[in-house]
């Protein structure tokens, strides 16, 4: 008689398996199906993992959550609805960026209505673009004025496209400046990012700009190594109250770092707004010339970020991505010095520029402004430089009947 079944039960499997004991604590590999390795990475789209899941955070319902929209300026106090937010509240990115990361510099500095509009938002990662796409490809289609749509946005950096960059009246034009914003692949954006990966970041443009240093010579310099008058020439300003609460400049100037070419015509800022902002300044109005020459050295350095394996991120249905979603599609900025005493002060001016899809703000220097485009998304980095220059053209050609005492009416352009 078995007094103590359990014990038989244990003494029998322990003789059965008497042979294969050194290997019974060995883990086994999984099953592997074929048809799932063959669709894992569609599989992991439709199921994503929740981050979510791992919080314990102290939150309302998202009716209750919902933030105070009533007097926010932004594209996203435009764009967001309560059942938006309903759809966003419990979504998390790997990285650990909730919906109300996104939308904290919009509720943080809400705008003003008689000012420029700013898009209110920030990605905290690339993945943020793909996760809260129902929010973000709105607010992109708000303020870029162009649809999103499944098609790969067209690029074009041939520069002998551009017409009349190369020929804008010296005696208006004192100056332009070319800029564009990237971000680094498998790395967070700076609202986001740790000590550890702005770290990171400042290595990996270490080792790209060197290999840069054969094209164009150049020297890195840390920003806590910079006087007042080198910010102050590299027009690099202390951090914002706005970078501050939103973790932009968290830690300034921890692995901050700008790299100076040796004739100072182009300045390369790490991680200071952007993982990377290239910045070209010319001391003419050759917009095709700096045009040229910045996507000259853009493609070199992305081309050694890809050797290093990590390229500069592009999605298929936004092309370059970085923090802001201002910056989508393109990252360029193509910034004019005008004079324009005459221009500024006409009553139609503002609505002049909004037909042109350019802004206007003051420098420094009285009756001289800095006329950029707004969009950078939904045309190609050409087509976005020819605005600019034809807008500038047609500026100017106001600023010369203004100055007659003559009517502009006639040249304002239709509504675009």
């Amino acid at each position: 008689m078995i007094c103590n079944p359990s014990a038989f039960i244990l003494r029998v499997f322990v003789l059965l398996t008497a042979g294969e004991r050194d290997d019974m604590w060995k883990v086994k590999p999984p099953v592997i199906f074929p048809k799932e390795l063959r669709y894992r990475p569609i599989l992991e789209s439709l199921v994503p993992p929740d981050p979510m899941s791992q919080f314990n955070l102290r939150r309302g319902s998202p009716d209750d959550e919902f933030p105070d929209l009533c007097r926010n300026a932004t594209v996203m106090g435009r764009i967001l609805t309560p059942a938006m937010y309903r759809r966003q509240f419990e979504r998390c990115t790997q990285s650990g960026v909730m919906f109300d990361d996104v939308i904290r510099p919009g509720l943080e500095e809400p705008g003003d209505w008689s000012g420029p509009v700013s898009v209110g938002c920030v990605a905290g990662d690339a993945q943020s673009y793909i996760l809260f796409c129902d929010f973000f490809d709105r607010v992109i289609e708000a303020f870029h004025g162009h649809k999103v749509t499944d098609q790969t946005p067209q690029s074009d950096l041939n520069s002998d496209n551009l017409k009349g960059g190369d020929n804008l009246d010296g005696s208006y034009v004192v100056g332009c400046e070319v800029s564009v914003v990237r971000g680094v692949e498998d790395f967070c954006f700076p609202t986001h990012c740790s000590r550890g990966e702005r770290r990171q970041l400042l290595s990996l443009a270490k080792k790209a700009l060197q290999r840069l240093d054969s094209e164009l010579p150049g020297h890195l310099v840390s920003v806590e190594e910079l006087s007042e008058e080198q910010q102050r020439q590299l027009n690099m300003n202390a951090p914002s109250a706005l970078q501050l609460r939103t973790g932009v400049a968290r830690d300034w100037p921890d692995a901050r770092a700008v790299w100076v070419s040796d004739d100072s015509s182009l300045v390369i800022w790490i991680n200071i707004e952007d993982h990377v902002k290239l910045v070209l300044k010319k001391d003419d109005a050759n917009i095709t010339e700096a045009f040229k020459d910045i996507y000259t050295y853009l493609q070199k350095l992305g081309d050694f970020y890809r050797e290093l394996k990590h390229p500069f991120i592009w999605k298929h249905q936004l092309g370059w991505v970085t923090s802001s979603p201002a910056d989508v599609g393109t990252g360029l900025r193509i910034g004019v010095r005008l004079k324009l005493q005459h221009f500024s002060r006409h009553r139609r001016a503002q609505d002049i520029l909004r037909r042109l899809r350019v802004s206007m703000e003051r420098t420094e220097s009285p009756a001289l402004y800095r006329v950029s485009n707004v969009a950078t998304f939904g045309v190609s980095e050409v087509e976005l430089t020819q605005l600019v220059v034809d807008g500038v053209k047609l500026l100017i050609a106001m600023e010369k009947r203004l100055e007659d005492g003559r009517d502009i009416d006639d040249l304002v352009p239709a509504q675009k």
